[in-house]
């Protein structure tokens, strides 16, 4: 009967100094040694492997995570005192953007802002009878974050930005006008991918990616109850009949994207081409 090969155990290899230390050694003394620095070397070798598993493990957990930019509070625009509103209601987590313009002068300062946002807030609560501004943030030429709708910026608040999918979703507005032929600012676009970047995180949406959202309301694009193929950074226009957010802003939509999905720490999409300014 032939006789079964029994694999022989791996020996860790020793440092060619340890080695050489060895071999000036006499008999027993290099035995124990040898085991020392054995034991040693096993160590040391678990010790590598344990920290590199817990590097990527680390890795993977915040591989599609993003920062959280800095956000200026709902305090700095709000008049006082404030309004008396009803409490904020709340989704189960972010799965989608939808950017909007405000439709309003570009030609301000920075420093207007804050006077912009609210009067914008008077006109939604006041001519619209509205219980909150709608968008839950909005971006200056600056690139400058306002927190919008009341209800906490950390959290899944339902917004009234896009008619029919306010529900799982944040609306974020670039304070301006942006149809065909206006400048865009770099500085507004790369805040609004750093804000969809941190919002979409939560839920592990890729900003790149398209999701499935039910319509609540049959006023949108699509009939209530409609489950609606969508961006996961979308243009107003693509969930309610409208222009919003302008050809100039929904052309750089997908460059948006693309910035949110690198702050997530997602590769590359190769079928993206970069744009290439003049």
């Amino acid at each position: 009967m032939p006789r079964r090969s029994v694999p022989r155990p791996s020996v860790p290899r020793l440092p060619v100094p340890a080695r050489a230390a060895l071999g000036a050694l006499p008999g027993l003394a290099a035995v124990a040694a040898l085991a020392l620095c054995a034991h040693d070397v096993e160590e040391a070798v678990q010790e590598r492997v344990d920290r590199r598993s817990a590097t990527a493990a680390a890795r993977a957990a915040g591989t599609h995570t993003a920062p959280k930019p800095p956000i200026v509070p709902r305090s700095a625009w709000l008049p006082q005192p404030p309004p008396a509103q009803p409490p904020p209601r709340y989704d189960d987590t972010v799965v989608a953007v939808f950017v909007h313009h405000t439709d309003s002068p570009n030609a301000y300062s920075c420093a207007e802002t804050p006077r912009i946002i609210q009067a914008l807030h008077a006109g939604q609560t006041g001519a619209r009878s509205w219980d909150d501004i709608g968008y839950n943030f909005l971006v200056d030429r600056c690139g400058v974050i306002y927190e919008g709708r009341a209800g906490g910026t950390d959290r899944a608040v339902t917004g009234a930005h896009t008619q029919g999918f306010n529900h799982r979703t944040t609306g974020i507005a670039a304070i301006g006008t942006f149809t065909a032929g206006v400048e865009v600012p770099r500085v507004m676009t790369d805040a609004i991918a750093a804000l969809a970047a941190w919002k979409l995180g939560p839920s592990g949406t890729d900003p790149r990616a398209r999701v499935r959202l039910v319509s609540s309301n049959s006023g949108s694009r699509y009939a209530v109850g409609t489950s609606a193929d969508l961006p996961a950074v979308a243009g107003h226009g693509d969930g309610y009949m409208t222009s919003c957010p302008g050809a100039a802003l929904s052309a750089r939509l997908p460059e948006i994207r693309e910035r949110a999905a690198r702050l997530q720490h997602r590769p590359p999409d190769p079928w993206v081409r970069p744009r290439i300014t003049p």
